[in-house]
């Protein structure tokens, strides 16, 4: 069976149909699977062992007339493949319309409010995932499509299979050794998503003081620079500052070797959830029983009382501008951070964190 999955963006979004994926592979092996997918986000998936082959997406790109051929030989060739099944994971008019263009035998879509049941996109669908409950996690709502393909629903399977190479690259460049690495994540594509610079700058002074042996990396994309640059100020000796400096594999081999990852609601923020490492989410306008860090949401830090929390908004427009995240202390997430790490190091009530 030859089967075409439709999830081009976001990371975090895609992080989460990762499993279908898995799935699939593990209970129909013969099966070929095709992932139509941003460009951008090709890194991702390249190389993946379940995958027989990828789609390219230019979002961009293909809005402007000039570049219609490219996505015309693009269409023909997902054509050429013959699809017995298309799953639409997005379950917008775009990717209801890349789906019914590929020509496949059988084209399936969600059944959720967020997926599926906007923009006309059920139009394109022969068959519907059951309807998910409001409050159902993205990776839960994508994993409703698999009963129509008689596939079972577990966790059994590795989300983000290690990439040896791209591991000893990153051991290679920056020589993490065997110190205790914490990961803080201090970007976000929303603004009022970050969490002030000022508290992880605190924070990492406080981190610092836990146990000697603790090193902290800063993660972060191009834009993230100004933010990795001042939290690193804090101790240099013991601060990596990587924003900007990772590719995308590089970026998840290194929350791999570390043993907490602390994170504004952000792709990355799946990306450890998906390797199944602690993490602590600072939340703000965005509701994390929808995309908080799966399996994790008793690690998640968000204010609830206030009135406005979550907005779903990209812009805070509440009297005092970032109250929902300013309310949540350096002090707060520190005390998070040192029991988790107590709970990684194997150490009883009263241990040295500094103990192995």
């Amino acid at each position: 069976m030859k089967i075409l999955i439709l999830k081009p963006s976001s990371l975090g979004d895609v992080i989460h149909a990762l499993p279908v994926l898995r799935l699939i592979k593990l209970h129909q092996p013969q099966s070929e699977v095709y992932w139509w997918l941003e460009a951008g986000l090709m890194p991702l998936l390249e190389g993946d062992p379940d995958l027989a082959g990828t789609f390219r997406f230019h979002r961009k790109r293909w809005a402007a007339p000039m570049h219609w051929p490219e996505m015309v030989r693009s269409v023909r060739a997902m054509r050429r493949k013959r699809f017995d099944v298309a799953i639409d994971l997005q379950g917008l008019a775009r990717s209801a319309i890349f789906t019914w263009l590929s020509n496949a035998g059988v084209n399936l879509g969600l059944g959720s409010q967020l997926e599926g049941s906007r923009e006309g996109a059920r139009a394109a669908y022969d068959r519907v995932a059951p309807q998910t409950p409001e409050g159902t996690h993205a990776v839960d709502r994508y994993l409703s499509v698999l009963p129509l393909l008689g596939v079972p629903v577990h966790e059994r399977f590795q989300w983000l299979p290690e990439r040896p190479a791209v591991s000893a690259q990153v051991r290679e460049k920056w020589q993490p050794g065997g110190q205790r690495w914490i990961m803080l994540l201090p970007g976000a594509r929303w603004n009022n998503k970050r969490w002030p610079v000022e508290n992880f700058t605190e924070l990492a002074r406080q981190l610092l003081r836990i146990a000697p042996e603790l090193r902290i990396g800063i993660l972060g994309g191009n834009d993230d620079c100004a933010l990795g640059y001042a939290i690193a100020a804090v101790d240099p000796a013991r601060c990596l500052d990587l924003t900007g400096r990772t590719s995308l594999p590089e970026m998840i081999e290194w929350i791999r070797l570390s043993e907490l990852t602390i994170t504004n609601d952000t792709g990355p923020m799946h990306v450890a959830a998906a390797l199944r490492k602690p993490v602590i989410a600072l939340f703000g306008p965005t509701n994390p029983n929808d995309t908080g860090p799966y399996g994790q949401k008793q690690n998640v830090l968000q204010v609830t009382h206030l009135p406005c929390v979550p907005c779903m908004k990209s812009s805070c427009s509440y009297v005092e501008p970032l109250a929902c995240l300013r309310a949540i202390t350096p002090a707060q997430v520190c005390a998070q951070a040192r029991q988790r790490l107590l709970v990684g190091a194997g150490a009883g009530e009263g241990g040295q964190l500094g103990r192995r």
